[in-house]
């Protein structure tokens, strides 16, 4: 078996000198069986290894419940097949524009803001998550003959926390369960960040976008020796709802990462190939300098302007990055693998059946709860989706302003029946006062939950209260709809005829494809929601942009008919288009 070690003076394989050419490449944010094809484009790039972060929750949805953790060991079997090294960052937080930072909400509701540090409960909760994860991992690494190199003790710390003994606590557990790999921890080029981040006797690495000069001397003056790596070279960005798409200049990305290898370092590209936030597990950020501004939700795209695309398509940056690549490699580069099939011819899906929002509550919502004042989305349980509160105005009593203290992140609100407005957190009164005696729905919906700063592990749902002029409504109802509660399918949801004109509420349908492919749906004259074909939850779509449609897999697809499922959570047009496949 080899056996990669970490020198004074860089990476050694066997005893030699060897340089990490890494990209970022979520298993969780592609389709499984597009594994094998997004790797051998990652490869035919310049790339010897691949780097995942590995999303607690997504594993863990209920305590001590979980969900295909072997997803973890199915990807590196893959890697290791692809003839690539493997850079797994386990967290237990991964940041990564992902829910919550990948840490459980109900792991969050539990412990508040004690998580990622020392804490008793916390800690337990790791070590539980830990002991199943690393059985997926262990026996992968190098000197077990699988391609695991390097592992990372937790994610950007020191721009989070300072306690260093959490770290130490993190390195030790995963020594225990058996990680013989080097490790190593990643922060911010910043004093405060690699002096609350970092470890003695753990590799520690940067992250950036350019200057990587400045940023390897700021590294040096915390570690005289040892390899550089630039852990995450943010060649691309992420985008928001209601933002602009981020782009980033080929060719001057691929100087940024020249100066990054003429450094002498090793590089991780963030991203190599992003990928989509299926099933709702878009994260969100806080807008300000400090992380304490407007909450920012992120899209369900993840193509990040990768080099590899959301499709898995080559593009001008790859090519760039490919050129810059290409001196480094022992030989020539493979050519990039054929393209996946794309759909034959754009398809429109036939919604013929539909149920409003409460019918779909009452099918697969969770039980009723009536409280003094509303309860958060962790205290129902609920981790993507939404909550109807409803609450009762007494009366008789004048009209007065209707206000939600403390809501995240978004009420469609409804007075005896009609609807009367959205509220927000920037906006949480009516614009209407409300009159009593009346009956005021409020159909919350989480738009995501912080992955990254200070306001991590946030709850969601109402976390103050309702008020009417400045007095409490008390004796709330409420009962929430978890997005994997169509996991199950939708058979007990009392479907109808749609209605005439639009209405919130679950659609269904089908639509005929002629040449199953990668394919992109567009659903125009809709406001928000998410989308199933075959089971498979697409995401999130909203109208607000920038994102105007959501990748189908050409796996998700078979040939001739397919099942639509279409959660509209607020009005749209008066008679929207149909749904459209498109070829990608």
């Amino acid at each position: 078996m080899s056996e990669f070690t970490v020198g004074e003076a860089g990476f050694l394989l066997d005893g030699r000198p060897v340089r990490l050419l890494s990209g970022a490449l979520h298993y969780f944010r592609v389709h499984e069986a597009q594994w094998g094809h997004r790797l051998a484009v990652l490869r035919a790039m310049g790339l010897n290894c691949v780097e995942t972060y590995v999303p607690w929750n997504l594993h863990e949805p209920r305590p001590g419940a979980f969900r295909d953790v072997g997803a973890v060991g199915r990807f590196l079997d893959a890697v290791g097949a692809a003839g690539m090294w493997a850079i797994v960052r386990p967290g237990p937080y991964i940041c990564a524009e992902w829910e919550n930072g990948g840490l459980p909400a109900w792991l969050t509701g539990e412990v508040g803001p004690r998580a990622r540090t020392r804490d008793a409960r916390y800690l337990a909760r790791v070590r539980g998550w830990f002991a199943r994860l690393l059985r997926e991992i262990v026996p992968r690494q190098l000197d077990r003959g699988g391609p695991v190199v390097l592992v990372q003790v937790e994610n950007e710390y020191g721009s989070y926390g300072s306690d260093t003994g959490y770290l130490a606590e993190l390195a030790g557990l995963l020594r225990a369960e058996g990680v013989t790999a080097a490790l190593c921890t990643s922060d911010g080029p910043e004093d405060h960040m690699l002096t609350g981040g970092s470890l003695p006797g753990v590799l520690a690495t940067v992250n950036f976008g350019s200057h990587a000069r400045v940023a390897f001397d700021t590294l040096r003056r915390h570690r005289p020796v040892g390899p550089l790596m630039c852990m995450e070279f943010w060649c691309g960005w992420f985008d928001h709802w209601a933002g602009e798409h981020a782009v980033r200049d080929p060719d001057e990305a691929a100087g940024a990462l020249r100066e990054i290898l003429e450094c002498g370092a090793s590089v991780n590209l963030y991203l190599a190939h992003g990928g989509t936030s299926f099933g709702g597990w878009a994260g969100a950020n806080r807008g300000g300098a400090l992380h304490e501004g407007r909450l920012e939700p992120d899209v369900t795209s993840y193509d990040y302007d990768a080099p590899v695309d959301e499709y898995g398509r080559p593009t001008k940056k790859f090519r760039r990055f490919r050129e810059v690549l290409a001196g480094y490699a022992p030989g020539p580069l493979p050519e990039p693998p054929p393209p996946p099939p794309v759909l034959g011819a754009p398809a429109e899906a036939a919604l013929t059946g539909w149920a409003c929002l409460a019918g779909v509550l009452g099918a697969l919502g969770g039980p009723e709860t009536v409280t003094p004042l509303p309860p958060t989305f962790e205290e129902l349980g609920i981790t993507r989706g939404l909550v109807r509160y409803e609450a009762e105005v007494p009366g008789p009593r004048r009209p007065y302003p209707l206000t939600v203290r403390g809501l995240r992140d978004l009420a469609v609100v409804y007075v005896d029946g009609e609807r009367a407005g959205v509220l927000t957190e920037a906006e949480p009164r009516l614009a209407e006062p409300v009159a009593g005696h009346a009956r005021v729905e409020l159909w919350v919906e989480s738009l995501g939950r912080v992955n990254y700063g200070p306001r991590l592990g946030e709850p969601k749902g109402i976390t103050g209260g309702i008020l009417h002029e400045r007095q409490y409504l008390h004796g709330v109802r409420a009962r929430g709809l978890d997005l994997d509660a169509f996991a199950g399918g939708v058979a007990a949801v009392p479907f109808g005829p749609p209605p005439g004109g639009h209405a919130p509420g679950l659609y269904r349908g089908s639509v005929t494809v002629r040449g199953a492919g990668d394919a992109r749906l567009e659903l125009p004259g809709r406001t928000r929601g998410f989308v199933w074909i075959n089971g498979f939850c697409l995401g999130r779509y909203w109208s607000a942009g920038p994102q105007r449609s959501l990748y189908v897999p050409g796996p998700v697809l078979r040939e001739g008919g397919n099942e639509i499922w279409v959660l509209d959570l607020d009005e749209g047009r008066p008679d929207p288009p149909a749904p459209r496949l498109l070829p990608v």
